[in-house]
């Protein structure tokens, strides 16, 4: 087969897709602006059922929305065109529906609870303008991270410093006073005077990046083999230190800030990024073992791991205390059924919360069955594309990074839908791209421009390649016979 020009994609401008005789690469930023452009379409056709399920009119509000996000992500298209354009061009639009559907929940909840508020219930304050300013900020931050990171190989010169960053950042909430940290009985925060941020949203992304780093340089020290127990290879007990550090880091997340959610989220991770640079199961049921055990200590010791956990058994016992939340989703749930209520014609406002840890139980009443494993879906594509370019990115680094960004997404979502279905206790993480909030948009953002300067790096064809034309094939009757041996 002929190798892609060097060349010819080096003549090509940076948006082409220059497909020819050469055999170049084809950058398809073509394809990924025409999705880009059904997005908003998609977006600005759900915002008008809204409002006209909500008001019975139109608004200006739904002329800003569509503008604000059509120029958003015309600019982001425009940033990858000209500093990734080999990315792989459905990463983008699935981040675009995904934050697009996202503002339409909470704008239909804004009108809700405007609503409310005219009719004498409490003070209201509309999240979908913050909501389009966070995206602003975050696709800056995405726009920010692919101008600056030319090649994510250079992470790895930074793993351990970065680490130490992401730890300290992980860790901060839970040390400082309650009155700057606590939101809900969670010490996951950090009030600033002029704003509130959560540092574990970005610390995931940095520790990511340490792990990644650590197992391409001591991967000899997880491959070496210790006794067979029941036909399973164990690794030794002195390599255990690595496992034991990462469920130490879990278990004090779990314990400084009742934060159930993040530990869950980043021992998972761990664990399969072993997995990836190991091709080991003995790992994944050494590492869980442990887990559940610290698990089952927390739930002794934490008043509100035991009460996730009586909710998550039978929400029912106490619908109008402890488990409201929790009988409302699965009420909203079930009158949503196959097909939804339709958007704007629910009741979704009722979930506390609804806009952000319980965004997928409001997906699901207005949508139905349909809509949320629709957006399931989009999220697994997501996290298949992203696990697609690190299993075609060349160096090591970059497979087990973009594996672990790519299966943190998908983790992550797992924890929260099982968590507003009641497949597992609820957790209190937020719904990727979708819930109201800047620290988890902004983090996430800057995840998917990091998969996308891999996914550039695993498609950009190689510097210093000759491609030769590929030669027509002879007519078939002046083709050659060729005999061969029956094997």
């Amino acid at each position: 087969m002929s190798q892609p020009a060097a060349g010819g994609a080096a003549a090509a401008p940076a948006g082409s897709a220059p497909i020819g005789p050469s055999g170049a690469t084809p950058t398809r930023r073509g394809t990924e602006l025409f999705l880009l452009a059904f997005a908003a379409v998609l977006v600005t056709a759900a915002l008008v059922l809204v409002e006209a399920n909500q008001e019975q009119s139109l608004t200006m509000q739904v002329v800003y929305y569509g503008v604000a996000y059509l120029a958003l992500f015309g600019a982001a298209h425009y940033a990858v065109r000209r500093w990734t354009p080999y990315a792989d061009p459905l990463i983008l639009p699935c981040v675009a529906v995904l934050n697009g559907l996202g503002l339409v929940m909470i704008h239909r909840l804004d009108l809700a609870g405007a609503e409310r508020m005219a009719q004498g219930g409490p003070v209201f304050h509309a999240s979908a303008p913050k909501q389009v300013l966070w995206t602003t900020i975050g696709l800056l931050f995405f726009v920010l991270v692919l101008a600056a990171l030319k090649d994510h190989r250079t992470l790895a010169r930074y793993g351990y410093t970065l680490g130490l960053v992401g730890l300290g950042l992980l860790l901060l909430p839970g040390v400082l006073p309650s009155s700057l940290s606590a939101v809900n009985g969670a010490k996951l925060w950090l009030k600033l005077p002029f704003l509130t941020i959560q540092p574990g949203e970005f610390a995931k992304i940095l520790l990511i990046v340490f792990f990644a780093a650590f197992l391409v340089a001591k991967r000899d020290l997880f491959m070496a083999a210790g006794r067979k127990v029941l036909g399973l290879e164990l690794p030794r007990p002195r390599d255990l230190g690595p496992l034991l550090g990462a469920l130490a880091v879990a278990v004090g997340v779990l314990a400084l800030e009742s934060d159930l959610g993040n530990s869950l989220l980043i021992f998972g991770v761990v664990l399969v990024m072993i997995y990836i640079a190991t091709e080991r199961a003995a790992w994944v049921i050494i590492g869980l073992i442990p887990f559940m055990g610290a698990c089952y200590v927390a739930y002794r010791l934490f008043g509100h791991v035991r009460i996730r956990v009586a909710n998550w058994i039978n929400p029912l016992a106490d619908p109008t205390g402890a488990g409201y939340q929790m009988s409302q989703s699965l009420f909203g749930l079930g009158t949503g059924g196959i097909f939804g209520t339709g958007l704007g014609a629910g009741r979704p406002d009722i979930v506390p919360e609804a806009n952000s840890d319980f965004i997928l139980s409001s997906i699901g009443e207005e949508l139905g069955l349909l809509g949320l494993f629709a957006v399931l879906m989009l999220y697994l594509l997501l996290a298949m594309r992203g696990m697609r370019s690190a299993l075609a990115v060349r160096d090591t680094f970059g497979k087990l990074l973009g594996g672990g960004l790519a299966f943190s997404l998908v983790w992550q979502v797992f924890v929260v839908a099982g968590g507003v279905t009641k497949l597992i206790p609820e957790t209190g993480l937020t719904s990727p791209f979708m819930s109201a909030g800047g620290s988890s948009l902004l983090a996430n953002y800057v995840l998917v421009a990091v998969l996308l300067r891999i996914s550039d790096s695993a498609r950009r064809p190689r510097p210093g390649t000759v491609s030769r034309p590929m030669q027509p094939l002879a007519p078939l009757a002046e083709a050659h016979t060729v005999m061969v041996e029956r094997p």
